[in-house]
C-alpha cells in the first residue's frame, strides 16, 4: 500500500486548517485555560474541527486521537487511527511567534505511515509516507542539509533550557529553546538542527508524524528511556523523548544516549 490518497488528502487538509489558524491569528482568537492549565485558543479547535470533519468524511472506518478532542476508547480497535495536534506550539501561537504548527499523522498497527506537519507562519510543509521520503511543500530534495563546520543544535524546551537541564551538552552543542515539539521534529529531519530532546512527558499527537519524517531520513527516535516509540496506546504518553538526524555529531549521540540511559 502506498498511502499516496492519504497524503494528498491530508496535504489539502492541513494546508486549508493552517489558513484558517493564519485568519484567526490576524482578525482574532480567543483563549481558554484547560483544566490542566494549559491554554486553548479558538483557532485549536477550528483546526481540529476543519481536520476532523475532512479526514473522517473520507476515512470513515478510522479512529481518532487528538489533542482537542474527547478521548473515544474505540480508536484502540481501529485498524488505523489519525493521530492530531491542531496547534503544536499554543503558546507561541498566542504570542504571534512562527514556531507554531500543525501535526497530522496516520497510524497503522501502531506506526505512522502518513505524516504532515505545517507552519503557516513560514508556508512550510513537512511531509512523508512509509518508504516515500521527506518532502517538502510536496518536492524531495528542497531542504536544508547539515554544514559540517555549524556547530550542533539541540532543540529544547524553554523551561529545560532556562534550568539547564542538558548543561552537559553545552561542550557539544547549543541548545535552542523551541515551543513546539512537532516543529522541532520537521527540522531535525529535514537537517536543519540536529536532535530534540526532552525529558518531559508529551503526548502521541505531540510527536507522531514528526516520528515518521525522522524515519524517512534515516535519523533516529526514541522514548527517554530509549524504547522504541508505539502509537495508538491506551495511555498516549511517553516519558520524554530523543531524536537524532543521521549527520548529528557521534559526541552529540552519546551524551543524549547517557542523558537518557540508553546505550550504543
Amino acid at each position: 500500500m502506498t498511502w499516496d490518497r492519504e497524503l494528498r488528502i491530508v496535504t489539502e487538509a492541513i494546508t486549508t486548517a493552517g489558513a484558517e489558524a493564519l485568519r484567526l491569528l490576524s482578525q482574532g482568537f480567543e483563549i481558554h485555560i484547560k483544566p490542566d492549565r494549559s491554554p486553548v485558543t479558538s483557532a485549536d479547535l477550528a483546526v481540529n474541527g476543519i481536520l476532523q470533519g475532512r479526514l473522517l468524511e473520507l476515512f470513515p472506518d478510522d479512529g481518532w486521537l487528538s489533542e482537542e478532542s474527547p478521548d473515544d476508547p474505540a480508536r484502540l480497535e481501529k485498524a488505523r487511527v489519525w493521530v492530531i495536534d491542531p496547534i503544536d506550539g499554543t503558546k507561541a501561537y498566542i504570542n504571534r511567534e512562527p514556531e507554531f504548527c500543525i501535526s497530522v499523522a496516520l497510524v497503522e498497527r501502531g506506526r505512522p505511515v502518513v505524516a504532515a506537519i505545517f507552519n503557516p507562519s513560514t508556508n512550510e510543509l513537512f511531509s512523508a509516507r512509509r518508504g516515500g521520503g521527506l518532502l517538502l511543500n510536496d518536492e524531495p530534495g528542497l531542504w536544508q542539509e547539515h554544514q559540517t563546520s555549524r556547530q550542533p543544535v539541540v532543540a529544547l524546551s524553554p523551561w529545560e533550557h532556562n534550568i539547564g537541564r542538558f548543561k552537559s551538552l553545552q561542550a557539544h552543542a547549543a541548545g535552542r529553546p523551541m515551543r513546539s515539539i512537532a516543529w522541532a521534529l520537521a527540522l531535525a529531519a529535514s537537517g536543519r538542527i540536529h536532535a530534540v530532546a526532552t525529558c518531559e512527558p508529551e503526548n502521541e499527537w505531540d510527536v507522531a508524524a514528526g516520528a515518521l519524517l525522522i524515519e524517512e531520513t534515516g535519523g533516529t527516535m526514541s522514548d527517554g528511556s530509549g524504547q522504541m516509540l508505539e502509537f495508538n496506546r491506551p495511555d498516549p504518553r511517553y516519558r520524554g523523548i530523543v531524536a537524532t538526524h543521521p549527520a548529528c555529531p557521534g559526541p552529540v549521540r552519546r551524551q543524549l544516549q547517557a542523558l537518557s540511559g540508553t546505550s550504543g
